[in-house]
């Protein structure tokens, strides 16, 4: 290489003598060159002309004309893919030139004198080439949920020609089964025009799981050329569809005395969703249905089974709540209803059954029911026999007459209030329901009712007393306990909580004492005066929590005891008296009183004084 580059500077030519510095030949250094630049197209046929070396003014400064040493630029294919005549500097192509194997020739034409001529011989682009993608398929997937215009990035096609001999554009050729996808594209600085598949609209596994897109690029030739590619889409599968049964209802007999794991019916449900979306699991529910498990069902396939004894006079009929749930992340689910009826093979005696008529379907009843209320419907059927259904006899015992049976069809009986009720005296009551079929010999059942009366306020609260007596110390403290009052109520539950309180009547004194609501202990509440009432009288009363409520009062007499806090006063503070000279000795010449406000027995110790 660093000869070749050697011969740019330094170049030797020979005659047809051989000799050297004569005009045969010259050795010579190169000062400077020329630059003459050619074109052709890549598609020209071999032999083709490009052009000649020396197509240029001669001047002073020029090349002298051919011949020409040809130096080709070390690595640019001239000897290989030109065929350059040095005689005449003709530069013609030797084989079929390819743009996009090489785009440009160089050389250095060296003349007998004159500067040199670097050559260049670009190679002009032809649209030979179509866009091509890298892969002819491509698979992608999309889940079927996938909202409009989310894209998915496809292989971009690419072309080895320039400008506008390169990709051009996209177009969906087949496949799009209801304008699913489109297309869109971009430019980056590569020149590379990048390709996005977009969803279009909505996508549905269950009615289209998978498209086959031809994806077609074009390039902006006249005709443009084209490349395909299969884009192979496969639409994921969403739980979005629910097991559907093949009925909404099935119906079934099986006989009271069949065995365990006899088989009833089987119940089919299918799930349009794919893999485990798509895999359908039975189960019943117990909280709607069945919760003495008396079936069971295989989850897998349906079949529903008797999983312990039948009776048929204990239930004739179940019905089933059955649950179809398919396995996705989120399952989904639907219900079928099965009706499974028990055939009788037994002989039975007749079956009572109570239904009670209170607000929560226990035995109870209000006292302040009146006669003809309802209080029970009871329901008797012989399962031996249909004909004798109509002919059971039922009768009604206890209750003290209290209580009364009725009947219009002699199915359906009502027990019903005869007498009136009355919780305080009589709380509970046994009645007795005997029925009698018609047979021979005929059977009996019974069943024993065990009816609560329940309470209502009918009954205000009673003191234990009707007056209370009570002491106190007129020295007492605010706080000191005068006495504890009682009232009972002989109702219950709230109907018996009383509260107490105490009635603030013009003639006494209740701002002096309080009473505990709860318990009914008086107490003082502030400094209490013998000299201002010395018996008080305090209404309390009493108030049951029932609705509406019902209250009594009770009478309290306290006695209040006075302490020695008040000394003697002269109803006058002066006293002007006559007395005879010769009145006799002993003889009254005035009494004078006191103003008492405290008890004579405590007066010794109080002293006031008189002037006369």
């Amino acid at each position: 290489m660093s000869l070749l580059w050697l011969l740019l500077m330094i170049c030797a030519f020979s005659g047809d003598s051989g000799g050297g510095g004569g005009p045969g030949g010259f050795i010579r250094l190169a000062a400077a060159e020329h630059v003459r630049e050619l074109e052709v197209s890549e598609g020209v046929p071999i032999g083709h002309q490009i052009g000649f070396i020396g197509e240029f003014v001669h001047d002073e400064n020029g090349d002298s004309g051919p011949p020409y040493l040809i130096v080709p630029v070390p690595g640019s294919a001239v000897d290989t893919d030109l065929a350059i005549d040095h005689t005449t500097g003709e530069i013609r192509t030797k084989v079929a030139l390819d743009r996009e194997n090489r785009s440009s020739y160089s050389l250095v034409a060296i003349p007998l004198s004159g500067e040199n001529v670097r050559v260049v011989v670009r190679v002009l682009d032809e649209n030979d080439n179509a866009p091509t993608f890298p892969t002819p398929i491509m698979s992608i997937e999309f889940p079927e949920n996938t909202p409009r215009d989310v894209k998915r990035t496809l292989n971009p096609a690419r072309d080895a020609d320039l400008g506008r001999y390169n990709t051009q554009r996209y177009s969906i050729v087949s496949g799009n089964v209801n304008n699913a996808f489109r297309l869109s594209s971009h430019r980056e600085r590569d020149g590379v025009l990048y390709l996005d598949l977009q969803i279009n609209g909505f996508l549905d596994r269950e009615t289209t799981p998978a498209y086959s897109l031809v994806v077609e690029a074009l390039d902006g030739g006249s005709p443009p050329l084209r490349g395909q590619m299969t884009v192979n889409i496969t639409i994921q599968d969403v739980n979005d569809n629910q097991p559907i049964f093949n009925q909404s209802r099935y119906f079934a007999t099986v006989p009271e005395n069949a065995t365990l794991g006899t088989t009833v019916l089987q119940v089919y449900a299918t799930d349009q969703d794919a893999g485990e979306n798509g895999q359908v699991e039975y189960a019943i529910n117990r909280r709607q249905s069945d919760k003495e498990q008396m079936f069971r069902i295989d989850p897998a396939t349906g079949l529903i089974s008797v999983n312990k004894p039948l009776d048929f006079e204990t239930r004739e009929l179940h019905e089933l709540v059955v649950v179809a749930k398919d396995r996705g992340m989120q399952p989904l689910e639907t219900t079928a209803f099965v009706s499974i009826r028990v055939t009788d093979v037994n002989d039975n005696q007749p079956i009572i059954n109570v239904i009670f008529l209170s607000d929560d379907a226990t035995p109870k009843i209000s006292e302040s029911a009146q006669p003809g209320e309802f209080v029970a419907r009871i329901s008797v059927n012989d399962p031996d026999s249909r004909t004798e259904y109509a002919n059971v006899n039922v009768t009604l015992s206890g209750g003290e007459g209290h209580f009364g049976l009725t009947t219009r069809d002699n199915i359906i009986y009502l027990v019903i209030v005869s007498l009136p009720l009355d919780r305080e005296i009589k709380p509970n009551y046994t009645l007795s329901v005997i029925a009698t079929d018609t047979g021979n010999p005929p059977l009996h059942a019974a069943k024993d009712i065990f009816l609560t009366v329940t309470d209502i306020n009918d009954n205000a609260p009673e003191f234990e007393k009707d007056v209370y007596h009570a002491n106190v110390m007129e020295v007492a403290d605010p706080g000191t306990s005068v006495i504890q009052v009682t009232a009972v109520d002989r109702d219950e539950g709230n109907n018996s909580a009383i509260v107490y309180s105490l009635l603030d009547t013009p003639d006494t004194h209740s701002h002096w004492f309080q009473i505990d609501s709860h318990s009914g202990l008086i107490t003082t509440r502030a400094h209490i005066d013998c000299e201002t009432d010395p018996v008080p009288q305090l209404i309390v009363m009493a108030q049951d929590n029932g609705r509406p409520p019902l209250s009594s009062t009770g009478t309290v007499l306290v006695t209040i005891h006075d302490v020695n806090d008040n000394e003697p006063i002269f109803d006058q503070s002066f006293y002007n008296v006559s007395v005879a000279e010769n009145e006799s000795k002993g003889r009254c010449i005035l009494k004078v009183s006191e103003a008492r406000t405290t008890p004579r027995q405590n007066q010794s110790t109080d002293h006031s004084s008189l002037a006369v």
